[in-house]
């Protein structure tokens, strides 16, 4: 019987930090090694990290990732590992190194570059022309990257016939809700359209806007699930692979016959290298039972979150985040999310009263932050607010109070935070939802001050679904009822409340969804049943808040369009359906 141990390692890697990544690679290869694995497989562009964008201009970065490559194949004594890295041969590629026991055997090229929503892989790398096969062990193994799988009679198609029983695809697909069901659904497709054991190995971690979620997956050649990765957690994943079956599946499979002569005269070359025939009779350790349950989706947002959070402050070297808590639902979620990705020693709220401040918001930010166990600093901000006015009062004489002194509290209120910053060396996070984000409700150098914006991109009827689920999970109310129950307001003017200027969020979300992430024009979300004045006046907020959405800071990246790499317009722009 042909047997074959397989490692998935879903790492987190950081760009550019190569002695970081080379020795986490080493000590999953190692880890791999003593668990009898007879091969590792290592995230796309694992070498260098991913993406690593325009650093892939600069020579000296590209040589760095070459010379980690080579202390990786130094070290790969008694393993097969399969490795992403960037390729230099007259261009540069998004490339697959194969090793086994301390030789760099072969190395694929990414045949497929995607060039849509957060990808720009075109714009640096060349594609490749090659699906090799390489047989280990006596078995056939296929190597491909990422986006080649996302294709049908790809790559995989072609190294499956020629002779690939196994189809490894390392990967770093960024993460969106719901998008590992769907993932999943594909590879087992791909698994039993082209009847072949397929590995899929993919990054973990935050980078910048983009959070990775592991959920690494391995699946038979019938599509049936035979292990997974956890979610947004490091693992390694090592199972026992029974490839004989995969001949006996192609044997009962005509698909398999009828197919064949149509790749015959596919344009990618196919080459085939033996590094072992024979099937390993090592006696291997037991592995332990591992059982992974997938999260439900507002658990995975939750999860995604903290990991964004959580890495890019560590990643850029921040140890302290600061947060304005205003006793309201939003800044109340960034503050528990901080909490989890950074431990409450790492996070402090600022409380910034004003003449228009609620008892209430007050007293539950106490609570609040009393939960969490973070520390509060009070700093109220009646006088600056005045000297303000005074400093503006000659100018202002004669003219009624209107959104420019609302607005003035929160540009008082950011000064505050990032003079606190400045001092202290902590990272402020934002606390704007999507729905404020897309509608331009938000103060520019006011509320949208700070390094971070946690939660850009969560709808605001999502913001209470997240901040319930955390509930959930607590022994006691986290976040206190009163925060959930009140009405959402900027309390910068007496009984303000954000219907007075937005529709419901009930109501708003779904249009937002339509015009943002769905590109449906005006009238085909009125045909939806949504009320034309409502979406008129949604349509016209969004397009009109272009120019603050480009000066916000960056947030991670949860719903399958977000502001930023996904969505770009220009700023500029006389095209109005409103």
């Amino acid at each position: 019987m042909r047997r074959l141990r397989i490692a998935m390692a879903q790492i987190n890697t950081t760009v550019g930090d190569f002695d970081g990544n080379v020795k986490k690679i080493l000590g999953v290869v190692d880890t791999a090694r003593t668990l009898g694995a007879d091969i590792v497989t290592l995230p796309e562009l694992a070498v260098c990290g991913y993406p690593p964008e325009d650093l892939l201009f600069k020579p000296q970065f590209v040589q760095a990732n070459l010379k980690s490559l080579q202390q990786i194949v130094e070290k790969s004594k008694g393993i097969t590992v399969v490795a992403g890295f960037v390729d230099a041969d007259g261009d540069i590629y998004n490339a697959a190194a194969m090793i086994s026991d301390g030789k760099l055997i072969g190395t694929y090229h990414k045949i497929y570059l995607p060039n849509y929503g957060v990808f720009d892989e075109n714009r640096y790398f060349q594609a490749g022309n090659e699906c090799p096969v390489y047989i280990i062990n006596g078995v056939g193994i296929g190597i491909n990257i990422c986006e080649d799988i996302w294709n049908e009679a790809g790559p995989a198609t072609v190294q499956a016939y020629a002779g690939a029983e196994v189809i490894i695809n390392i990967s770093a697909s960024p993460y969106h809700a719901g998008k590992g069901e769907s993932r999943a659904k594909m590879i087992a497709a791909r698994a039993s359209d082209n009847v072949a054991i397929f590995a899929y190995n993919n990054l973990v971690g935050g980078q910048d806007e983009l959070v990775f979620d592991g959920h690494s997956l391995l699946f038979d050649e019938h599509g049936n699930l035979i292990a997974r990765g956890k979610q947004f957690e490091e693992d390694l994943i090592v199972a026992d692979i029974n490839v004989d079956s995969v001949f006996r599946a192609r044997l009962h499979d005509p698909r398999w016959r009828e197919e064949k002569p149509l790749l015959e005269e596919t344009r990618w070359h196919r080459t085939k290298t033996i590094i072992s025939q024979t099937p390993s009779t090592t006696p291997k350790p037991p592995l332990k039972p591992r059982e992974v349950t997938p999260l439900n989706m507002v658990a995975e947002v939750y999860q995604a979150l903290v990991l964004g959070t959580r890495d890019y402050i560590r990643k850029n070297g921040f140890e302290k985040a600061a947060i304005g808590l205003s006793g309201g639902v939003d800044s109340a979620l960034v503050a528990t999310i901080a909490v989890d990705a950074l431990g409450k020693d790492n996070v402090i709220g600022i409380s910034m009263p004003s003449q228009f401040s609620s008892t209430g918001s007050i007293t539950d930010t106490k609570t609040l932050t009393q939960n969490l166990g973070i520390k509060l600093l009070n700093i109220p901000i009646e006088k600056p607010f005045r000297a303000y006015l005074d400093a503006l009062s000659e100018e202002f004489a004669g003219l009624k109070s209107d959104i420019t002194e609302e607005n003035l509290q929160a540009r008082v209120r950011g000064n505050l935070l990032m003079a606190l910053s400045n001092k202290f060396g902590w990272l402020v996070l934002t606390t704007g939802n999507k729905s404020e984000m897309a509608t331009g409700y938000t103060t520019l150098y006011g509320d949208m001050a700070g390094g971070f914006a946690v939660i850009k991109d969560v709808p605001k009827t999502l913001v209470y679904k997240l901040a319930k689920y955390r509930n959930t999970q607590a022994d006691y109310e986290l976040i206190p009822s009163p925060i959930l129950e009140k009405p959402p307001s900027a309390e910068l003017r007496p009984d303000q409340k954000d219907i007075d200027n937005l529709p419901p969020y009930e109501v708003l979300d779904p249009i937002l969804t339509a015009y943002v992430e769905e590109d449906k024009a005006v009238d085909q979300i009125i045909a939806l049943g949504f009320d034309k004045a409502t979406v008129q006046k949604t349509a016209k907020l969004v397009d009109r808040s272009e120019y603050k959405r480009r000066q916000a800071p960056p947030g991670v990246k949860i719903t399958s369009r977000a502001f930023g790499r996904d969505r770009r317009l220009p700023i500029t722009n006389l095209f109005k359906e409103w």
